[in-house]
């Protein structure tokens, strides 16, 4: 009887996915025709996610309300260059990201050229996974631009280093020395702010 249960739910969660899939496919379609209530809908699906992202990249709220908006904006433009290959958050997700690495570059003078023979790896520390992202979020507002910047591209977006070093026009070595550095200066943070030691593993 529990079997049977168990059996039903996932068929109940896989409909439901399937049901959010072709609600998204229409909205998509109804974007890519300029329709504003489509649009709308849209943005109330998605601002949360990108205003969270925006704010793991920007020093504050109004900034990274610049770079979400600016990036819906895109999204709208460019829609119709959307063909249904891949995952459509995935193709906004980088929009997104595009435009707050074009704000950070605005903002700040990113000097990386530091390259991994000129940083002691023994000093790498690990990447703190089970953190709470509040915690996460006020730590990474401490790293300079640089660190911060990889260190979201590569932990939490999932960049890899050919891509970072792409996006920002520098070598794959130096993103590999700024994710070391901005580890280390994260593991400092910690420590400096008495995070639990549990937390760290």
């Amino acid at each position: 009887m529990h079997q049977n249960c168990k059996c039903e739910h996932l068929t109940i969660k896989k409909s439901n996915r399937y049901i959010l899939k072709e609600h998204l496919v229409h909205i998509v379609d109804q974007c890519k025709n300029e329709d504003p209530k489509a649009q709308k809908l849209l943005y109330e699906m998605y601002s949360p996610l990108f205003m969270s992202m925006a704010m793991r990249y920007m020093k504050n709220v109004e900034s990274a309300e610049d770079v979400m908006v600016m990036g819906f904006f895109k999204i709208f433009d460019n829609i119709n260059k959307y063909k249904g290959e891949g995952s459509f958050e995935g193709w906004m997700k980088r929009i997104v990201v595009n435009e707050a690495l074009m704000q950070i570059r605005k903002k700040n003078n990113l000097h990386m050229t530091l390259e991994l023979s000129d940083v002691d790896k023994a000093e790498e520390a690990s990447v703190i996974d089970d953190m709470a992202y509040e915690d996460l979020l006020k730590l990474l507002d401490k790293l300079p631009p640089g660190y911060r910047t990889i260190f979201n591209m590569y932990v939490i977006e999932g960049y890899k280093h050919r891509e970072i070093a792409e996006l920002l026009g520098i070598s794959i070595n130096t993103s590999k020395s700024q994710l070391i550095l901005a580890k280390k200066r994260m593991r400092e943070l910690i420590k400096k702010k008495g995070f639990n030691q549990s937390k760290i593993s």
